[in-house]
């Protein structure tokens, strides 16, 4: 798992109420595969592979993920919402509940790659 400074340096910096949900999202991010790579983009950490991934979208009372292309995603997934023809949303109201959505955000992230990787 490859952690960027300028992230760690962006959540000492805000201090984010939800940090400690934020935190397991971002570990759960990571650990899905060694590629994925993170920055601080658009004020806000990013996640990215061969394109931007997701971005947290800082709430003060949960944890906002957006799936910036998450309508493009092959397949259906539990917690990925939104109806546009672009974006998708991951919503998380508290660390206890990103451990009991991890797997669906794992589905999702891996889903991502898959489909980067078959562009390639």
């Amino acid at each position: 798992m490859s952690r960027n400074p300028q992230v760690d340096d962006w959540f000492a910096e805000k201090q984010h109420p939800m940090e400690a949900a934020m935190q397991a999202v971002r570990d759960v991010i990571l650990g899905c595969d060694a590629r994925i790579a993170e920055t601080v983009k658009w004020s806000t950490p990013t996640f990215m592979y061969r394109g931007n991934i997701a971005s947290f979208n800082p709430a003060k009372k949960f944890v906002s993920l957006l799936f910036h292309t998450g309508a493009k995603i092959p397949g259906e997934y539990v917690g990925l919402d939104g109806d546009g023809d672009t974006a998708r949303v991951m919503r998380f109201a508290d660390e206890a509940a990103v451990q009991l959505q991890a797997a669906n955000l794992e589905s999702v992230i891996k889903a991502w790659c898959a489909w980067k990787d078959s562009e390639a």
